[in-house]
């Protein structure tokens, strides 16, 4: 068996295969051909013989008395190639030559009257019968339209000859087929084999090592499908070595953010401790700040631990409850920043009594990265409006900011993180971030609107 595969494991390459193809469909073209070619060389075979045939009979005609000697008849005979020629006139039948004793006829054919599909069933009949058979053969006399002429002969010299014929097709189709299947070889394999083992090497080669730029492809400059194939290829293999190269900067940072998280929960715990001590100072002003300095730090202990859980691929799925989204939007408010004189208007259209369906901590992560992004765009002066509404089952929020807009580059890649920044020196960790939690609800975030006039973000939740 091992032998056997590896004579066949040649004949398994596209080389091979069209080599074989070409000889194969050559080969058939040539029989296509033979078929009819086989059929008008036994029909000039036999019209010469009546040609023959006719040129005795006129030397005959042309002797005292039609009468010749015994030894001219037998060479006139041999000549011909015939046992006997008759000559038909309108209303006459004259015995040109003949042999001593008349032979038995095996089969007729009227040259007259013979179609193309006639004389190839009368070919293959004299091919499959053999040699054996006496034939007579009836054709009109040359410049007699009146006259026939009636030849009889042996049909073993036809099939004899038709034979040779035949071989002599076979290795001419041979030969002909075999340099016409080396010359669309030698072209398909220029052409197309060769850019194909080179797409394929490539690939092999980027499989093995993605990151090794060496194996990039070479692009051909062709104008056609190979062309197309080629610069797409290049374009995924540019692209994916890019992710790849990107996702190797993430592993690296998450391995660094979840050191600092884990330091960050200690030092977060200690002030924690120490505002607890806060807590007990009667000032009115303490004790009205306590609470949010409190609040804060809870979150960003939570926040840590949640970090460090996300290194370790532990992700923690939402817990939803109902809450009023309206205060939940008047803390994001403190948590971003703003104050009373600054130049941007904070305006929290929600209606007072709507609920969401929804993790409440999970919700402030993405309301506050998103409403940080829109102050940061509009640098000191605008408004932030932030509007919600109930569409059957799901609740609608927009973020509408009247900053400048998002760029051309941070709308290709928005929601990427590292990517898609709208600002200079920006990580655009923080989009990324709000999708990844608005996924993991069940809903979507998409950008209604950007411009001149300002960005306008919608999220969709379900119940």
């Amino acid at each position: 068996m091992a032998f056997l595969r590896k004579i066949v494991a040649p004949f398994r390459s596209l080389s091979a295969r069209l080599l074989i193809l070409t000889l194969v469909f050559v080969m058939l073209a040539e029989v296509l051909i033979f078929v009819p070619s086989i059929a008008f060389f036994r029909l000039n075979y036999l019209v010469k013989k009546t040609d023959f045939a006719h040129l005795a009979t006129l030397s005959l005609l042309a002797s005292p008395d039609n009468m010749v000697s015994e030894e001219l008849r037998e060479e006139l005979l041999f000549r011909v190639g015939a046992r006997s020629v008759v000559l038909h006139g309108a209303n006459s039948r004259l015995l040109i030559l003949s042999e001593n004793m008349a032979p038995a006829i095996d089969a007729e054919f009227d040259l007259a009257h013979q179609s193309p599909f006639t004389l190839i069933e009368h070919a293959f009949m004299s091919l499959m019968v053999g040699p054996g058979r006496i034939i007579r053969i009836i054709s009109p006399s040359k410049n007699e339209p009146n006259s026939l002429l009636e030849v009889v002969i042996d049909e073993a010299p036809l099939i004899d000859a038709m034979y040779d014929y035949a071989w002599n097709i076979f290795w001419l189709s041979l030969i002909i087929s075999t340099l016409t299947a080396i010359l669309v070889y030698l072209t398909l394999h220029w052409l197309m084999v060769r850019p194909m083992r080179r797409l394929s090497e490539s690939m092999i080669a980027f499989r093995r090592a993605p990151e090794d730029v060496s194996t990039a492809l070479v692009l051909s400059g062709r104008r056609d499908e190979i062309g197309v194939a080629e610069r797409e290829l290049e374009i995924m293999q540019t692209r994916l070595r890019a992710a790849l190269k990107q996702k190797q900067h993430l592993v690296a940072l998450v391995t660094a953010v979840t050191k600092i998280s884990h330091d960050l929960r200690n030092i977060l715990s200690t002030s924690q401790i120490v505002s607890d001590s806060l807590s007990e100072v009667k000032d009115p002003k303490v004790q009205k700040v306590v609470p949010r300095l409190m609040t804060s730090i809870d979150r960003a202990i939570d926040l840590c631990t949640q970090t460090l859980k996300y290194g370790r691929a532990d992700e923690q799925e939402p817990k939803r409850e109902r809450f009023l989204l309206e205060p939940l939007v008047n803390e994001v408010k403190t948590s971003v920043g703003l104050r009373e004189n600054n130049g941007i208007t904070w305006r929290n259209k929600i209606p007072a009594g709507l609920m969401l369906n929804a993790d409440r901590d999970q919700f402030y992560r993405i309301l506050l990265n998103l409403c940080r992004n829109a102050v940061q765009a509009m640098e000191g002066e605008g408004t932030v409006d932030i509007h919600a509404l109930r569409a059957g089952s799901r609740t609608l929020i927009r973020i509408c900011d009247s900053g400048p807009g998002l760029h051309e580059k941070a709308r290709e890649h928005l929601f990427e993180p590292f990517s898609g920044s709208a600002r200079a020196g920006g990580t655009g960790l923080g989009l990324s971030i709000a999708r990844e939690l608005i996924v993991a609800h069940g809903g979507e975030i998409t950008l209604e609107r950007t411009g001149s006039s300002g960005t306008i973000f919608c999220i969709e939740i379900p119940d």
